[in-house]
């Protein structure tokens, strides 16, 4: 089994500590980027890097010190360290015209054939999926939401498939919504989407996910089919507690399941997972890979407060999946 995709050698990366036998370990000088990272924010999470001309860029779920929520542009030299414009990424429309949004957060960001492409939870009269791109970094292109509100966690793949584009999504309430299971939708341009079809459900024996799920990073393209991780939440007398989780989809119709972990990866145990703005909160957002090598990092949110990173590699995951393999 091995990853369909390109070379990272600079994958920012950081090997299982001696002893450990962990599936998915975190990075030793977690977080990354911790409170009141530019003038104008007080958190940055949920966000999402990807690699550029040796570099790294990202888009960046900032909460404001009014406590609104918007997207932020930023750059790295090494995946680890960021520097984040303190202004607002500024939306514009196919003809230029200034095309802001109310509200913006949990960002997913993907590179399609020549454009990078940013998936994220805006407002359509209710938490809907905001969708847009670039090439530049300068000129942001916000295009129609693809789908009615209210939904959240849209989560692009990173080809066409069967020569139609493919979108997760998980249609909830405009709350902090306690129920919600992954759908998929198709389109031929990004514009039209229809063709929607059932994933998968929340719940199963265990109870990290047990209320409801969500579509974490962009999939990736493997031999044995797409690795998707995802979150999961379970609802406990102090409070939800989102853990994450992963499940191996259909190279060909994605919105079948060949293998779905019973076992959490990931679930909140450190300081700055338990303790922040939202306690008991790991939140995937993104997943950047060394093909060749198998290595994969994954960007996530802590606690609703801190960006951080984990790492595994994609041989592990899968043997981890199948052998907690659970039909739900």
């Amino acid at each position: 089994m091995k990853i369909i995709g390109n070379a990272l050698p600079n994958l920012p990366w950081e090997e299982r500590p001696s002893g450990s036998s962990e599936i998915v370990w975190r990075y030793s000088n977690n977080p990354v980027i911790d409170w009141n990272p530019t003038p104008s924010t007080a958190r940055i999470y949920n966000s999402a890097v990807l690699p550029f001309n040796n570099e790294f860029v990202g888009v960046f779920r900032a909460d404001h010190k009014n406590g609104r929520a918007n997207l932020h542009f930023g750059r790295s030299k090494d995946g680890k360290s960021f520097q984040i414009d303190d202004n607002i990424i500024p939306w514009q429309d196919e003809q230029g015209r200034p095309n802001p949004v109310s509200y913006a957060y949990d960002p997913r960001f993907v590179k399609i054939d020549d454009w990078y492409y940013v998936v994220w939870c805006d407002d359509m009269h209710g938490a809907s999926i905001g969708l847009g791109k670039t090439q530049d970094f300068k000129i942001w292109i916000r295009l129609p939401n693809p789908l009615m509100p209210f939904n959240r966690n849209g989560v692009l793949f990173p080809r066409k498939i069967k020569g139609t584009y493919r979108l997760l999504s998980r249609p909830s309430d405009s709350g902090h919504t306690p129920f919600g299971d992954i759908f998929i939708s198709e389109s031929p341009d990004l514009i039209y989407w229809g063709k929607h079809k059932h994933v998968m459900s929340k719940g199963g024996k265990g109870w990290w996910q047990g209320t409801k799920i969500g579509a974490g990073p962009t999939p990736i393209e493997t031999t044995e089919g797409w690795l998707l991780f995802y979150h999961g939440v379970s609802n406990t007398c102090n409070g939800f507690v989102y853990s994450f989780g992963a499940v191996i989809l259909d190279l060909e119709e994605p919105n079948k399941v060949i293998y779905r972990c019973g076992d959490y990866l990931l679930t909140p145990e450190k300081p700055y997972e338990t303790a922040g703005f939202v306690p008991n909160v790991v939140f995937p957002c993104q997943n950047l890979y060394d093909a060749p090598s198998g290595r994969i990092t994954i960007y996530y949110g802590a606690a609703d407060t801190y960006t951080a990173l984990a790492f595994c590699r994609v041989e592990e995951v899968f043997d981890y999946i199948k052998k907690h393999h659970e039909n739900i």
